[in-house]
């Protein structure tokens, strides 16, 4: 409660002191893990529009169900018509949709962290226990864990749908498990990409096009240059151009090491010695975004 102490000045006017009386927090001191967690949860969240307005919330809803309903209707044919498999391979199913997850990471990258630059956030953020790595940690893992969830859904519908047919369960459980290694390995890559590019600008339009742009002009280029090679004749240059575009990198690692037909002209996909290459290149370009982005913000934070 404030204490009011008056003091008489020299004029005779009356002058007051209010002593405001802050008290010192002497609750427990959570620290960096908690305020960690809490960012995670908050930005994963987010990317699904929780916590926030109902505009914010269509986007992301709408991307969800249209990654979902496909493999909702596979699952309705196969069970209608009594197949003996699946139209799609379950490793097949996000580079089929990779149109809708490239649209997802660019409306939801600029969302995690274009607001903190663009209102200058990021240093109240380091103000506190929490530290350039800890928020760089947080907000990776949580776009990461909402493109999992995005990508991992409708393999979730498939597979639920392929035991309801009676299919073989030991083929099908094989191929949910390569399915899901290999949308994981997607959602870490194309989250690191996403957040590099957003991080660059805090205007969220400029994000929004830029993680487009980079995604799918370059899964254009690249597929138009490996089906010149293929008609060519030069079909052993096809693996190598398809490390130049995250989508045809997942798309001839799996090909090379989890059993997926390629998607690649003339279904030339990768051996196993340039998988290793692949795999090399995936792993070195996560690893490349999360100090791109730690670099960017050790200097924002300052």
């Amino acid at each position: 409660m404030a204490v009011e102490n008056p003091v008489t000045a020299p004029s005779g006017d009356q002058t007051r002191i209010h002593n405001i009386g802050y008290r010192t927090y002497d609750g427990p001191r959570l620290g960096r893990s908690y305020a960690t967690r809490s960012l995670y949860s908050q930005s994963l969240r987010g990317a699904y529009g929780l916590g926030r307005s109902v505009k914010s919330k269509v986007l992301p809803m709408l991307l969800f169900v249209v990654m979902c309903v496909p493999a909702a209707i596979m699952v309705a044919v196969a069970v209608a018509t009594k197949a003996n498999d699946l139209p799609v391979d379950y490793t097949r199913y996000a580079i089929i949709m990779q149109a809708v997850i490239s649209l997802y990471v660019a409306s939801q990258a600029p969302q995690s962290v274009s607001r903190d630059l663009r209102f200058k956030t990021v240093p109240l953020y380091f103000s506190r226990p929490i530290e350039t790595a800890d928020y760089v940690r947080a907000k990776y893992a949580a776009l990461a864990s909402a493109m999992f969830i995005l990508t991992a859904a409708p393999l979730i519908v498939l597979y639920v749908g392929a035991l309801l047919a009676k299919l073989d369960f030991a083929d099908q459980t094989k191929g949910f498990g390569q399915g899901l290694v290999s949308v994981a390995l997607l959602s870490l890559l194309f989250a690191g990409i996403g957040l590099v590019i957003a991080a660059v600008t805090p205007r969220r339009g400029f994000g929004i096009a830029a993680v487009i742009a980079v995604l799918t002009i370059s899964y254009g280029a690249v597929s138009t240059v490996q089906a010149i090679a293929d008609a060519q004749g030069s079909s052993s240059a096809v693996p190598w151009i398809g490390l130049f575009s995250p989508v045809t990198l997942i798309d001839g690692l799996q090909s090379a090491f989890l059993g997926a037909s390629s998607a690649f002209p003339g279904a030339v996909g990768p051996s196993n010695g340039e998988g290793v290459v692949y795999v090399l290149a995936v792993l070195g370009l996560i690893a490349a975004c999360y100090g791109l982005l730690m670099r960017r913000y050790k200097k924002v934070g300052l």
